[in-house]
């Protein structure tokens, strides 16, 4: 005798299969939320002058030429570890003079070089980016981007 599949077990294997992984998908979806919610998105640390930072970050563009976490333009250098990178990542007045510093002391004007636009930021929105970059070094990236690249 032949082994024949009828079109009743052949329903029963899509739907089963298909509820399989639903299941699946769904509790993968629920771990993941779990443990961005749960360890690794530093919401308790947000304070005015991070989200101010933010602010700063996003009306200047940053993206455009910076990535954090990947997120964004490779023309200019990764930001999510800069703090880390610049040694900075425990003292808020260090890492505002550092960021001042470093921003002052771009070239501009010269052509053929890649170079940061001269932004003008008053010291409140300096500090408040320097905030908002020590926030963001401070987050779990399960090691991205690598802290040695310079």
């Amino acid at each position: 005798m032949r082994d024949v599949m009828t079109k009743s077990m052949a329903r029963n294997i899509f739907y089963g299969g298909t509820l399989f992984f639903v299941v699946i998908f769904v509790g993968l979806f629920a771990h993941s939320h779990a443990y961005i919610v749960n360890t690794s998105s530093n919401s308790e640390n947000l304070t005015e002058s991070v989200a101010l930072g933010k602010r700063v970050w996003e009306d200047k563009t940053c993206i455009n030429c910076h990535s954090i976490m990947g997120e964004g333009a490779y023309f200019a250098p990764e930001l999510a570890n800069v703090m880390t990178r610049w040694g900075v990542t425990d003292d808020p007045e260090a890492a505002y003079q550092v960021l001042d510093g470093w921003m002052k002391s771009q070239p501009s004007g010269i052509e053929g070089r890649r170079q940061m636009p001269r932004f003008e930021l008053s010291e409140t929105e300096t500090r408040a980016l320097a905030d908002f970059l020590l926030w963001v070094d401070e987050i779990d990236a399960q090691g991205w981007p690598p802290n040695d690249a310079g």
